[in-house]
């Protein structure tokens, strides 16, 4: 059953406000700029059960925006339409019906889609509204909303169901169906993240343009994916804007485009950092990277428009002095892991979103990533592991003592997060730590896993604190984590072993 409701109307008459307010999120990014929303954004109401899509503004001619982009945002208000099984057309009520909502209407009206007319930004007395103008437009008796203070939502939502009809009930297969997997491209402008979606979706759902920052929202969609095994995998795909540095932003919506990216990094499983692979590692690259690692997300590594490079040792030309393709792969990969070390392990996939080029086995990495966030360490190799590369590469000496772990062990998943008793927490350095999270991500092959350390020292004694016990006797107490063989080997039968 189609439960699709889809918001049209001219540019900056409160659309995106609208779907706000509606979906009960703050997705679509809202401004006095008309224009901002161009590709076609969704949302689940849950209350309601169906589908709400917010679509740019039909007719805009902006001047900062190219003709082939406003054509390309009113395709996908064509696709929002053909797809909907309602139609919320909105109406500015305080300039009244313009020439372009008349225009829109007819459009309606020969589309024979179930229409309800909203008169929006309804904040003043009913008597002010142009009625004459609005009946005018032939779509029945209008419905009086504020998007931005909510007078009027209750009726607009009951409105919505009355036209859709009753939800249908809960399908048992469908509610024990496998939890999609949330992936989500994050990078810099124009590095193919939207290319890349499209290719995924099998379609051109979204807006594809070389001028840089057309995206702006961050776009949620589903799609399967048929692993190696045959199986269907549902996915949640997030699009996002391109990430500029915070210092670079122009304009209050590039500032909330940043926000919207940063947002899906914090609400997805796997992310997917995508760079361009004639360009190879930016500083900025670097940042983003750093976004996602902040958050704890796993990454896959994505190296697209891998297409022109091909094209350019095909000519014999070669890249950068490079004379092979390999050669190129190879030393493309050694300086990204040098830019980016501090993600050890991290999949890396050389991709082209133009030609389809290994996208497959980006699926699969992702796949494959989230299936072992859920691993569960030995504690007795865990502990053995640490100890092999403390001896390997023993901490450096601060303040004449080093950091020193007596007793490691697994408290939670996504992220791995380890317990690490020690002697003293500020002892350990950050270049310290990602030796040991390296270590442990190839020892027990979590390659692109995130991992956290949770640090729990030993208790200070405070000057002129009397000793009591064991230690007024001059006898040091057995520390707490300072477990044996015994409570080791008991910790591993509460644990799954991780496949090797």
């Amino acid at each position: 059953m189609n439960r699709t409701v889809a918001i049209v109307g001219r540019p900056n008459v409160g659309k995106s406000r609208l779907f706000n307010r509606l979906a009960r999120k703050r997705i679509s990014i809202v401004h006095d700029q008309p224009g901002i929303t161009r590709d076609v954004i969704s949302a689940e109401v849950e209350d309601g059960h169906y589908t709400l899509l917010d679509t740019g503004g039909l007719g805009y001619k902006g001047e900062d925006t190219p003709a082939r982009l406003t054509a390309a945002s009113e395709a996908q208000v064509d696709f929002a339409m053909a797809t909907a099984a309602l139609i919320l057309f909105v109406v500015d009520g305080l300039s009244g019906v313009s020439a372009l909502d008349e225009k829109i209407a007819a459009m309606l009206r020969r589309s024979r889609k179930k229409v309800r007319l909203v008169v929006n930004k309804a904040d003043f007395d009913d008597e002010k509204i142009q009625l004459d103008d609005i009946y005018r437009l032939g779509l029945g008796e209008p419905l009086r909303v504020s998007a931005e203070h909510g007078r009027g939502e209750a009726d607009l939502r009951d409105a919505i169901l009355a036209e859709l009809g009753p939800a249908p009930g809960d399908d048992s297969d469908e509610a024990e169906a496998e939890r999609p997997l949330g992936v989500c491209f994050i990078g810099r402008p124009n590095v193919g993240k939207s290319s890349l979606s499209n290719r995924l979706l099998q379609s051109d759902r979204l807006i594809v343009s070389d001028v840089p920052g057309t995206t702006r929202d961050a776009i949620e969609l589903p799609f399967q994916f048929k692993g190696r095994n045959g199986k269907l995998y549902p996915f949640r795909l997030i699009d996002t804007a391109g990430i500029k540095a915070a210092t670079k932003l122009a304009s209050p919506v590039e500032y909330f485009s940043r926000l919207r990216s940063l947002d899906a990094i914090k609400n997805t499983d796997v992310v997917f950092l995508v760079l361009d692979a004639m360009e190879g590692v930016t500083q900025q690259d670097k940042a983003i990277a750093g976004e996602a690692i902040k958050e704890k997300k796993p990454i896959v590594i994505v190296v697209n428009k891998w297409d022109l490079v091909h094209k350019e040792f095909r000519k014999g030309d070669g890249v950068r002095g490079y004379k092979t393709e390999r050669e190129y792969r190879e030393k493309y990969e050694a300086a990204l892991f040098d830019r980016l070390f501090f993600t050890p392990g991290a999949p890396v996939v050389f991709v082209s979103a133009m030609s389809g080029y290994e996208v497959d086995r980006m699926l699969n990495a992702a796949v494959k990533l989230n299936r072992m966030l859920d691993a569960k360490l030995p504690t007795a190799k865990l502990n053995r592991t640490i100890e092999r590369l403390a001896d390997q590469n023993p901490p450096p000496a601060i303040g004449g003592k080093r950091f020193r772990v007596y007793y490691a062990t697994q408290t939670g998943t996504r992220p791995f997060r380890i317990k690490l008793f020690c002697n003293r927490e500020e002892k350990l350095t950050e270049q310290y730590r990602r030796y040991l999270e390296a270590g442990l991500v190839e020892e027990f092959g979590l390659n692109g896993c995130p991992m956290y350390f949770d640090l729990v020292g030993k208790e200070k004694h405070e000057p002129g604190t009397p000793y009591s016990g064991k230690e007024a006797r001059g006898i040091a107490p057995t520390p707490r984590w300072r477990a044996g063989e015994e409570q080791l080997a008991a910790d591993d039968e509460t644990h799954e072993t991780i496949e090797d």
